[in-house]
């Protein structure tokens, strides 16, 4: 592989494969949060919070790690500016004590905290603004997690980015990204550049699979799906990627490797290869050589459809987990593209509204249809052009399913929203 374009591979991988504690959107909040604490320099008196609607959709939900169990916006908020460390980025909230945690809560008693729906027209906007001692600070955050485009203290600006919406934010051009030549750089990667990103990924996200196998976290879907279908390697495969979600979207203080800016997405892209190396016996050097495969073409199905829509991103997780799978059993280009194709022409269309414990469901969902993809392939079975949206070469079938996600699927973004969020007259709990 050419040097140039194997040191962009890499930079992709570690730009994409980083720690992150809870659901990154809250996380993301949390974040801009303890930003503009450290800017205003004092104790905050109020607080007034803009987000997109999609970040209000996938903060709605889901509990915020370090909380006591605290769920939206507000907690996320208040977390960030009263125990948030703004170096850790999405690990903000690593070191919240018990302390903490009773400052926060009288933090909520206490100090107004506005939200509301931002005014720019950004997919992923979040913006906070604090008020003490006199003073005002803001911090607002566009487009990707930690992709700071402002800080302020008192009207002086600290720091000021240019953003422009559908343009990357990343520092690295993912469109270089194509299925034949990651696998070229899978099969050709020298490990000692990849080792510590993919251990790591290793390292914590089983640790908080565990974790959602051996307690009580949200619909227990991975403890239910091995309890119904067994211990076959398929069905752990799913069990065990379902759990750290089910952790995860709960209030796990367990971090997660992300993947595209999801933890959910880093789960189902590594869990699966994870637990079939395992079973298989597979080296350790195949095991990260097969991770390659699978982060890797996760990032790139999600390249197109952006960081946030109505597309589920675990379906992507899916396909990159089915492809590293095909890989950890001798499978190369021809085989890795044909279980990618398959397995998006099976999910395609599974949509995102929001995070929540629902998310784990969703997750066994994606890997069944990448295991399904690769089994279709080894049984010399395909889902070939013109079968629906599937169009002959597989980066011609990634780009019209980026092209449905992104733009097709614009609108019932807009209606997830409106559903979830809108006043539920006479909703009844279920």
């Amino acid at each position: 592989m050419e040097k140039a374009l194997y040191n962009t591979y890499l930079a992709i991988l570690k730009e994409e494969l980083v720690p992150a504690m809870g659901c990154t959107e809250p996380i993301a909040v949390a974040y801009a949060a303890a930003l503009a604490a450290r800017a205003l320099g004092c104790p905050a008196e109020q607080a007034e919070v803009a987000a997109s609607a999609n970040i209000i959709k996938n903060v709605k939900s889901v509990v915020v790690p370090h909380t006591g169990g605290r769920r939206g916006i507000a907690a996320a908020a208040a977390a960030g500016i009263v125990a948030g460390d703004a170096d850790k980025e999405l690990e903000v909230l690593c070191a919240v004590t018990e302390d903490d945690l009773k400052k926060m809560a009288d933090f909520l008693e206490k100090t107004p905290i506005h939200v509301e729906r931002s005014g720019k027209p950004y997919l992923f906007d979040i913006q906070v603004r604090l008020f003490g001692g006199g003073h005002t600070a803001f911090a607002e955050i566009a487009g990707h997690h930690t992709n700071v485009i402002a800080l302020q203290r008192d009207g002086e600006v600290l720091l000021q980015k240019e953003y422009v919406e559908q343009t990357s934010t990343q520092a690295t051009d993912h469109t270089l990204l194509n299925v034949e030549q990651i696998v070229q750089f899978a099969d050709e990667a020298d490990l000692n550049d990849v080792k510590e990103t993919l251990q790591r990924q290793i390292d914590c996200n089983t640790a908080i699979a565990k974790q959602g196998l051996e307690g009580h976290w949200g619909a227990e879907i991975g403890r239910i799906l091995l309890r119904s279908y067994g211990d076959s390697v398929h069905n752990r495969a799913k069990a065990w990627a379902a759990a750290g979600s089910d952790a995860r979207m709960n209030g796990c203080e367990l971090p997660v490797v992300i993947n595209s800016g999801s933890g959910n997405q880093g789960l189902t892209a590594s869990l699966p290869v994870i637990i079939y190396a395992r079973d298989m016996g597979a080296s350790q050097e195949l095991l990260y050589r097969a991770l390659l495969v699978s982060n890797l073409v996760t990032i790139h199905l999600k390249t197109g459809i952006g960081p946030l829509s109505a597309y589920c991103g675990a379906t992507s997780a899916g396909c990159g987990a089915g492809a590293g799978i095909t890989y950890l059993h001798g499978g190369r280009y021809n085989e890795i593209a044909h279980t990618v194709v398959n397995a998006l022409a099976i999910n395609s269309g599974m949509v995102c509204d929001g995070a929540k414990a629902s998310c784990a469901a969703k997750i066994a969902s994606a890997v069944e249809a990448g295991l399904l993809g690769m089994q279709m392939q080894m049984h010399d079975s395909e889902f070939v052009g013109g079968d629906g949206i599937v169009l002959k070469g597989v980066e011609n079938t990634i780009r019209n399913v980026s092209k449905m996600a992104h733009d097709g699927m614009a609108e019932t973004d807009r209606e997830i929203i409106r559903l979830m969020i809108a006043p539920q007259e006479g909703a009844a709990s279920c």
